[in-house]
C-alpha cells in the first residue's frame, strides 16, 4: 500500500475544509504507487485524490509538475487538474509535508494489455509531447544517462547477491551508454513514467494519463522507449512484437518519427531499461522501514536490459512494418 504517512481523519478533514468541493463524505489511502501518499476523497463536488510528496520529489519541482497538468489538461490531454484552494493555493502542506489536491480521472488501467490499449497510448503520448511544446517552464531529467552512474554505483557490489556477475555486467552496460547515448535528437516535455498503472482506459479507449511527478524535459523516442519497455513484454520476459507494432504505429500516426529516432531506438530502449533497473535497484537494497510497499523485482528490468542488448536493428521492434 502507497501510505507512507498516515493522517489522522480529522486532520484530513480539516485540511481539505479549505476548498470549494463540498462536504467530504469519505477518505480513503490508495493502493497503487510506489512513490507518494495518496488518499482517494470523495466529495459533494465529486471524487479527488489528495497526494503528500514523499522522498524523490524535490518540491521545488512542484510547480513544473502541477503546472504542466493544468496546462496539459487545458490543451485537450486526460490528465488530472489541480484544485486550487479558497486563498488560489494549488501546493499547501499537510503532515509535514508539500500535498496537492487533483481531479480524480474515471476508468482503469488495463489488467492483461492487448494490442489495442498499445496502439491507444501511442496515440496519446505523441499528442502530450505535442501538447507539451508551448508550455513555458523547464525541469531537467533528473534520472537520465548523466544520473545513472551515481544511482548505480552505491548497489553495483551488492548487485551480485541478484545474481553471479551481476555487477560487472552493469558496469559494462553503464559505460558504452554513456559512450553511445544520442543528444541531438528531438525532444520536449516527456512524461518519462508513463507504465500501465499510469494509464487510464474506459471501453477500449485512453481516458486517463496520471502521475506527472517524473515528467521532465528530455528525448520524445526515450519516452517511447520507456513505454517499450512497461508495456510490450509478456510475463516481464518475452518481447511482444505485435504490441509494439501498436504502439510505434499509434505514436507515428500522431507524430512522425525521423529516421535518427528510428537508429536510435535500441540504444534508448537499454537506457530505459537501466534508468528503471538503478531505482528498483535502490528501492530493493533499501526498503523503507514501515512502509506497506513492496519493492518491484530488479531482475525484471535485467532481462529486458538483455534482450534490447541482442538486437542488431530497430527493425525487431516491428518498426518495418509500422
Amino acid at each position: 500500500m502507497a501510505v507512507y504517512t498516515r493522517v489522522p481523519e480529522d486532520e484530513l478533514r480539516a485540511f481539505l475544509a479549505g476548498y470549494d468541493i463540498g462536504r467530504v463524505l469519505r477518505t480513503a489511502g490508495i493502493t497503487e504507487g510506489v512513490e507518494n501518499t495518496n488518499y482517494l476523497v470523495e466529495a459533494e463536488s465529486g471524487r479527488y485524490v489528495l497526494t503528500l510528496y514523499e522522498k524523490r520529489v524535490d518540491p521545488a519541482d512542484l510547480p513544473f509538475f502541477l503546472g504542466l497538468m493544468e496546462h496539459l489538461a487545458g490543451r485537450g490531454i486526460p490528465c488530472p487538474l489541480p484544485v486550487h484552494d479558497r486563498a488560489g493555493r494549488v501546493i499547501r502542506e499537510l503532515a509535514g509535508r508539500p500535498a496537492a489536491l487533483v481531479t480524480f480521472l474515471e476508468g482503469s488501467s488495463p489488467r492483461r494489455i492487448a494490442p489495442g490499449h498499445c496502439l491507444e497510448l501511442g496515440r496519446g503520448l505523441a499528442r502530450l509531447h505535442l501538447a507539451g511544446a508551448d508550455f513555458p517552464l523547464r525541469r531537467g531529467n533528473a534520472l537520465s544517462v548523466a544520473a545513472w552512474r551515481s544511482l548505480l554505483e552505491p548497489h553495483l557490489a551488492r548487485a551480485d547477491e541478484l545474481e553471479a556477475g551481476l555487477s560487472g555486467e552493469l558496469a559494462r552496460e553503464l559505460d558504452e551508454l554513456e559512450r553511445e547515448w544520442p543528444h541531438d535528437l528531438p525532444g520536449g516535455v516527456i512524461h518519462a513514467d508513463l507504465f500501465p498503472d499510469n494509464a487510464l482506459f474506459t471501453d477500449g479507449r485512453l481516458s486517463g494519463i496520471i502521475d506527472f511527478y517524473f515528467a521532465c524535459n528530455d528525448l520524445f523516442a526515450y519516452d517511447l522507449a520507456i513505454c517499450l519497455n512497461a508495456w510490450c513484454f509478456e510475463h516481464e520476459r518475452e518481447f511482444n512484437i505485435t504490441k509494439a507494432r501498436a504502439l510505434l504505429r499509434g505514436y507515428r500516426k500522431v507524430r512522425p518519427l525521423s529516421r535518427a529516432e528510428v537508429e536510435a531506438l535500441p540504444v534508448l530502449a537499454r537506457g530505459a531499461a537501466i534508468r528503471f533497473l538503478a531505482t528498483r535497484l535502490q528501492d530493493w537494497f533499501g526498503r523503507v522501514e514501515g512502509a506497506l510497499v513492496r519493492p518491484k523485482d530488479p531482475m525484471e528490468y535485467v532481462r529486458k536490459l538483455r534482450f534490447h542488448r541482442g538486437l542488431s536493428r530497430p527493425g525487431s521492434y516491428g518498426l518495418d512494418a509500422a
